[in-house]
């Protein structure tokens, strides 16, 4: 029978709270304070300990730190005032698996118990992918072995099994995705729905019912109820990918969702309560966003409670070899060919490139050699003269002629359009080179279309 420890100065709480817990099937016991938790905790062997933050002679905080090299057997969620939320968050960045606002919502203390139970399995399911990566180089479906990998693989087995709210960043094309995917399997969530959305692709006036949902006759258009991304998640986990091109009402209403696991549908009145596991990326600095405005200060903050900065491949050369192995290994059993790898010349070609477009494009590249492939192996002649050759020395004709008199305007609509020219209509890549975002892009491609 799992064993839940109630840690409460209040009396009439701690024993509600044990009662309604024993009503569950679970064996309890109770402590008035920090210090009684931690005497408690080393006779009774909890697996949850569900502590108030504010208490006498030790607090909640102390409390974590005290059962700090516990953390891996037992999960602690707190009870936090609405006030004392901040303190909620750093107790989750000290290892806390979840904390609870009072009065408590039933509802959600069981969905926090019965999660508890699956993180056991979720730190397992850790275990694996480790003794995985040791013989194999992958860490469930993420390539590599490098130094810089191998601390992201340590944060990520960290952080996948708790509640913590985690932001990725890193470059477009770096895998924040596969990132945030591997997160969820290995989290008490892995058995609900992985949805993601990248905030950049949806028109601002859409995002929002797109994330919330709406009720029938909310806005023009609306002819029925729809159900948002988080009641999709639902028991899983919501990625938002490209967070900081969220309108700031858009991110108002998000951290309300963060705070108090509940929300309404655009033109709803409804409270709708849902248990998701929040992940978000961003391919900006995080702080110029803050600096310019694009990311609210109070949702960074909440979003931030873990951060994961994936290194760009040309900081991780020495993957290259793993990474295009495990990719021939892919579309070999995808298209039914049987190439044995990649001969050590055309090794060469890939590790001098620079990937601008990191492992997307390097498995962009892998995927065209594979298929042009004649031989056993791939050869230097089956890559892309791109990767292959020097880059030509740029000429005069390479850059953007500005005949004297153009405006400002017709300056930058000169630049963007050359730019893409430059990348291969690569929308994303070319709003990186321009310092942009790919939602500003899309707006000027489509503004100079309606004027042409």
């Amino acid at each position: 029978m799992t064993r839940v420890l109630i840690v409460d100065d209040e009396a009439g709480s701690r024993q509600g709270l044990s009662e309604l817990v024993c009503s569950w099937g679970y064996q309890t016991d109770t402590a008035a304070d920090g210090v009684e938790g931690l005497e408690k905790s080393e006779t009774f062997r909890p697996q949850v300990v569900i502590a108030d933050l504010v208490m006498p002679r030790m607090d909640g905080l102390g409390l974590l730190s005290g059962l700090a090299s516990e953390l891996d057997r037992l999960a602690v969620v707190m009870l936090t005032a609405k006030g004392s939320i901040a303190t909620a968050v750093e107790a989750m960045k000290k290892g806390a698996f979840d904390y609870l606002t009072k009065p408590v919502d039933t509802g959600q203390l069981r969905q926090v118990l019965e999660r508890a139970l699956e993180r056991t399995a979720a730190y397992e399911e850790v275990a694996r992918y480790q003794r995985q990566l040791a013989e194999s180089g992958r860490f469930g479906s993420i390539v590599g072995m490098s130094a810089s990998m191998k601390e992201l693989y340590q944060l990520v087995s960290q952080v996948a099994p708790s509640q913590a709210s985690v932001l990725v960043v890193g470059e477009s094309g770096t895998g924040k995705e596969m990132v945030a995917r591997t997160l969820h399997d290995l989290s008490p969530h892995k058995e609900g729905e992985f949805v993601a959305v990248n905030c950049a692709a949806i028109p601002e006036t859409l995002l929002e019912s797109e994330i919330f949902g709406h009720e029938r006759g909310s806005f023009t258009g609306a002819e029925g109820r729809r159900l948002g991304l988080f009641e999709l998640a639902d028991g899983g986990t919501l990625f938002l990918d490209e967070v900081a091109e969220m309108a700031p009402a858009t991110q108002a209403k998000l951290l309300r969702v963060l705070e108090e696991r509940s929300f309404r549908r655009l033109g709803g009145n409804e409270e709708i309560s849902v248990d998701v596991r929040v992940l978000a990326a961003t391919n900006r600095d995080p702080k110029e966003a803050l600096d310019e405005g694009k990311l609210r200060e109070d949702l960074y903050y909440r979003l931030n409670v873990f951060t994961l900065e994936l290194p760009p491949l040309r900081e991780r050369i020495d993957d290259v070899r793993l990474l295009v192995e495990s990719f021939i290994q892919d579309f070999n059993a995808r298209d039914g060919k049987s190439l044995r790898g990649i001969d050590e010349d055309a090794l060469t070609a890939l590790e001098s490139y620079r990937w601008p477009g990191n492992v997307r494009e390097l498995r962009n590249v892998v995927e065209r050699a594979v298929i042009v492939a004649r031989g056993d192996e791939l050869t230097r002649k089956d890559l892309p003269a791109s990767v292959t050759e020097p880059r030509r020395k740029r000429s005069d004709a390479d850059g953007v002629e500005l005949p004297v008199g153009t405006t400002v305007e017709q300056a930058e609509k000169n630049l963007i359009l050359k730019t893409l020219d430059a990348t291969g209509q690569n929308k994303t890549r070319a709003a990186e080179l321009l310092g942009i975002s790919l939602k500003t892009l899309h707006n000027k491609l489509k503004k100079y279309r309606e004027t042409s």
